[in-house]
């Protein structure tokens, strides 16, 4: 069983940055993949980021690459993801997720936090 809990979500301008975390507590000592989705109402889920257990494979939604930064800190069990340029249409609710397993692009993973609001204004 592994938690996870969001933080970081806010009220940003556009063009501006955000720092999102997530910290996984419970059975954290498996090499689990990371993830960031996100969903807007009306919209469907949308993958934004991963990142392999050792950080050294990532992806990224096309809505958000050259924008979005995924990482980890496995020693704090952390992952974060920085926010840049932000845009109206990034606002969402954002989830990580934690998977035992390589980290995926695809709604595959075993658990999820409960989600943090991101709201960029015009």
């Amino acid at each position: 069983q592994v938690q996870l809990a969001e933080s970081g979500g806010g009220l940003v301008q556009a063009g501006g940055s955000l720092r999102l975390s997530c910290a996984a507590s419970g059975r954290t000592f498996g090499r689990y993949a990371m993830g960031w989705f996100r969903q807007a109402p009306g919209k469907e889920r949308e993958f934004v980021a991963a990142i392999s257990w050792g950080g050294t494979v990532t992806y990224y939604g096309d809505s958000v690459k050259g924008r979005f930064t995924i990482s980890r800190d496995n020693a704090k069990n952390t992952v974060y993801l920085q926010m840049n340029s932000l845009k109206p249409e990034d606002t969402a609710v954002y989830y990580c997720a934690a998977r035992f397993g390589p980290a995926t692009e695809r709604s595959e993973y075993d658990y999820w936090g409960q989600g943090t609001q991101v709201t960029v204004s015009s």
